[in-house]
């Protein structure tokens, strides 16, 4: 089960398909677009429904990080205002630009592995 969860979890940070793990699933760029076939196996990459799970996932993984963290730091080094907006709004915005793409393709491999027959 371990060495399942780790397949799983690696062929999501590397973005790839989730039956044929090799194939890319997003198109080339800064974007979010999804190939419409697997380049290698040609599955249906079009029937996922991700839909805007990865992103409140996110939203609640980064809050419930950076918000002690932002209090942290005023209490520590009172700040002015604006440094709290600049410094935590870039941090928030890197974060989520580094660890979206990894996260909508392990809803996708999830989706494959646990319901199947949304894929056929």
């Amino acid at each position: 089960m371990p060495s399942d969860f780790i397949q799983t979890l690696k062929t999501a940070l590397k973005c790839r398909c989730p039956r044929c793990r090799t194939g890319a699933l997003y198109k080339p760029g800064l974007n979010l677009n999804l190939n419409e076939t697997c380049p290698s196996c040609g599955l249906d990459l079009a029937k996922n429904d991700s839909a805007d799970g990865p992103a409140v996932f996110l939203i609640f993984i980064l809050g419930f990080a950076l918000v002690p963290l932002a209090l942290a730091l005023e209490a520590l080094a009172h700040p002015p205002l604006w440094v709290h907006g600049v410094l935590w709004g870039a941090v928030a915005l890197g974060l989520t630009l580094v660890a979206l793409k990894p996260l909508k393709s392990y809803v996708i491999a999830l989706q494959f592995k646990h319901r199947p027959g949304d894929w056929e």
